[in-house]
Parts: structure tokens; sequence; C-alpha cells
């Protein structure tokens, strides 16, 4: 099979290479997947780059991406044959394994390829495992949240996109903060927020009535700690999946604590197998009905692998960088 890999962390026009590997075959429990799509997420392109703190390579050979979708070719032991031939879409394909789907195949557990539907593309499917279930969980992983005020911080990001539209869709009014008027129509929110030229916390305790929120998706814990604090309700929810601007920051506890607040840092790959499913189960009725719509950015062929990691960490685009395979 043809596929992309690294040896070795490294800028990726250094590290990244295209060509031809043994091709994979599934092991008992797995499915072998023929990849149509293969979506690049910021965390892939910072493991490449060995930018996690202490980083080594856990592998002799990595190929990337957790995220894919395809056709399931062959199935092992114990994995219905009825699989095979089924349209999926691939999650955690490269956590804490070798193997991801920036390559023509890819062997994986069979609870990891999830049935897409006929209507979603296999780029739309590409954009599941980590930006749509990041989502999923931030916004629906607590328990229902209708009839909720909740502000989604970044509503222009990959995930900040799909929380906008699945807590609108699950029910509650959202709130979103983004930089421009163009991130504003990209974010799918009715109401948003410049947090570059407004004041957030005055701006939603206007739109609030001086309530504030019941929930906060949130993008930027640390740089945000202290307006996320002014606007969540007693007994709210900060459920953040990222705090780029300070990896260890000064937790505000007593404040929080006496507002009764819950912090949820939340990390999708660590999902229990029970919360997957009942992401997974929503989000093919959203499919099913139309409801979402998906932004997928084309990074070229697998061989343009390289330049495809570089727009990831350019950071200017609005979606997921998606690989055709």
């Amino acid at each position: 099979m043809k596929a992309i890999w690294y040896d070795g962390f490294g800028p990726a026009k250094d590290v990244l290479t295209f060509g031809e590997m043994a091709d994979p075959e599934p092991g008992p429990g797995e499915v072998l997947v023929r990849v149509k799509a293969s979506g690049i997420n910021p965390s892939d392109v910072k493991l490449r780059g060995g930018a996690r703190p202490g980083a080594v390579m856990a592998y002799p050979r990595v190929v990337p991406h957790s995220d894919g979708a395809g056709i399931i070719e062959s199935v092992g032991a114990d994995v219905d044959p009825g699989r095979v031939g089924e349209r999926v879409w691939l999650w955690n394909a490269q956590w804490q394994r070798a193997f991801g789907t920036a390559a023509e195949l890819v062997a994986l557990p069979d609870t990891q390829a999830v049935p897409l539907p006929d209507g979603t593309s296999f780029a739309e499917g590409a954009c599941f495992g980590i930006p749509a279930m990041t989502a999923w969980m931030a916004v629906c992983g607590d328990g229902p949240v209708e009839g909720q005020t909740i502000l989604v911080t970044g509503g222009a990001g990959t995930v900040g996109r799909y929380a906008c539209q699945m807590a609108a869709l699950a029910g509650a009014r959202v709130i979103t903060t983004v930089s421009s008027a163009e991130k504003g129509a990209h974010s799918t929110a009715e109401t948003w927020i410049n947090y570059r030229t407004d004041d957030v916390a005055g701006a939603v305790m206007d739109l609030t009535y001086g309530l504030g929120v019941d929930r906060i998706v949130e993008v930027d814990f640390a740089a945000n700690q202290a307006t996320s604090l002014a606007l969540v309700k007693p007994g709210g929810v900060i459920a953040s999946y990222a705090s780029a601007s300070e990896q260890m920051p000064r937790l505000e506890f007593y404040p929080f604590m006496f507002k009764n607040v819950k912090l949820h840092m939340l990390i999708c790959y660590q999902m229990a197998l029970a919360d997957h499913r009942r992401g997974e189960a929503q989000l093919t009725d959203w499919l099913e009905a139309g409801a979402l719509s998906h932004a997928v950015v084309p990074g070229g062929r697998l061989a343009d692998c390289a330049a495809a990691h570089e727009l990831v960490e350019a950071g200017q685009k609005l979606g997921t960088v998606v690989v055709d395979i």
C-alpha cells in the first residue's frame, strides 16, 4: 500500500515520507479499511513535530492521523463478515498505535469503525473522530442541555463550529465568541461576539439579562478563566478541551467553588466506549436528518501530506484539512 510515515520528529517536509509499505492484516476483533479520506488535526502535526513536553518516539515508525473514513475491505476473527463493504468513519486510529489513516489501508478495532450514512461524504466523515466527537462531549457529554444557554468560545474553530450546531440542535440557546465577522458567519451561531473589539463579559450579561450562562464550551481555559468565572451561573459547567495559552494555569479555586461550578477537562481520546456510542448515535441521527454542516478544507492527495500539515500549522484555515487517499 501507499502510505505516509515518519521515523523521527521534525518539520513536515523533512520527516514525512511518501512510499510503499506492506499491507496490514486485520487481527482478531479488527477490520481492514480501505481509506478514502484522512483528516489532519492540530494534535497530529504537534505529535509529528515533537511539540509535547518530553516527547519521544513511541514507535520506530509512525503513520500519522487518527481520523479518517473509508470502506471495510475485510474483517478479522470474531467480527461480523457482513461488515465487509460498509462505509465507515474512523476514530483513534493512531491513538496509542503506530499506524493511522495516512495510508491506503488501516487495520483497527471493529469498535473504531462507525457506519457512515450514505448522504455523508468520506471527506466529511474524516472530520468526526476528533472535532465532532470533542464538540459532542463538550456540549452533550454531561446530559441534556435543552433550555440552557451555552457560550462556545472560538466558534469558528473546528470543534467550536460543531459545538455551536450541536448545542442548537440539542435545544440550547447559543452564544459564541469569534475574532471577525467572517468567522462569526462561519460559526453558524445566530449570536456572536467579537472578542477582539467587544467586552465579552458585558455583552454576554446584556444578552442574558444579567443571568449568565449555564455551560461554557471552552477553547482556552487559561486565557478565558476570569471571563468564564464571571459568566458561568452557580451550578454551571465549564467544559474545556484546551488551554494553549498556558498549560499550567493558576486556578481560582475558591471563586469557582463558591459558585458550585463543575470544571470538566475533556479529551475525546479517553471517552468511555459507552459515551462514545451515545455520541455516535446522536451524530448519526443529525447526519441522517441533514442537520449538520461540515467545514472541509481540501488538503490534496496523500503525497501532498507535508503541505497539508503546514496548512494546519499556519492556523489560518477555517475547517478540517482533509487529504484524499
